[in-house]
């Protein structure tokens, strides 16, 4: 698995493809994500943005290698693990994006809440922050596995899909990664609020379950 992870980053690296939604996602934070705004509001509204970013980026990971490659390659290591590592390869490179921009994001901001009455504790915005970042890039991730090859393959219902679904799980009740920003979002209002945990575990979960679905499917259809 360490050749081939190694193996499908490479290829991402050399065909800068990741520009597009790397470019996209700064664009919405220096719209969405001031100077000085309150801290856990920057937060939730930079994880929430994570999510399409990160189905936008499996996208570009599955489709990458021209059919000979991969048929090499299945042949080699086996279909699944192929898959599995261009799944892994999107995911890992959404996650350290998303370590980045909280990073980011609690340097810029004003620990207060939205009235600026309270104060807001750094480390514990930080940490509420991380965990709905990793929240919105797992669901992001099971959005996109499950919205591109083997599933789908018509690049026009493909990208559909993945619009329709990024929406979904944002916006759908019981959704983890909404339950995540909203945390964050209530918080900046009431200065209450708890790390995500369950929903980031909850997460993981869908993610893991949509991707071993997808190479399951990926070694039957190539």
């Amino acid at each position: 698995m360490t050749a081939l992870l190694r193996y499908q980053a490479a290829l991402l690296a050399r065909s800068q493809r990741w520009l597009a939604p790397l470019l996209l996602y700064m664009a919405v934070l220096a719209v969405g994500v001031q100077s000085g705004q309150p801290v856990l509001g920057s937060l939730g509204f930079a994880a929430a943005a994570l999510l399409p970013v990160t189905a936008w980026g499996v996208h570009l990971c599955v489709g990458q290698e021209p059919p000979a490659a991969r048929a090499v390659a299945s042949d080699a290591a086996g279909p699944r693990r192929v898959h599995l590592a261009a799944l892994l390869t999107a995911t890992g490179c959404a996650a350290v994006l998303a370590v980045v921009t909280t990073a980011v994001v609690l340097l810029v901001s004003s620990p207060v809440t939205d009235d600026g009455a309270r104060a807001v504790s750094r480390p514990s915005a930080a940490l509420a922050g991380l965990l709905a970042a990793l929240c919105c890039v797992l669901l992001g991730a099971a959005v996109g596995a499950l919205s591109t090859r083997p599933v789908l393959r018509r690049r026009g219902w493909s990208v559909a899909a993945a619009v329709l679904g990024s929406v979904l799980a944002v916006v759908t009740a019981g959704s983890p990664a909404r339950y995540a920003v909203t945390v964050l979002v209530t918080g900046s209002r009431t200065g209450t609020y708890v790390a995500p945990v369950l929903p980031s575990l909850g997460a993981a979960a869908i993610a893991a379950a949509a991707a071993l679905l997808v190479c399951r499917l990926a070694a039957r259809r190539g």
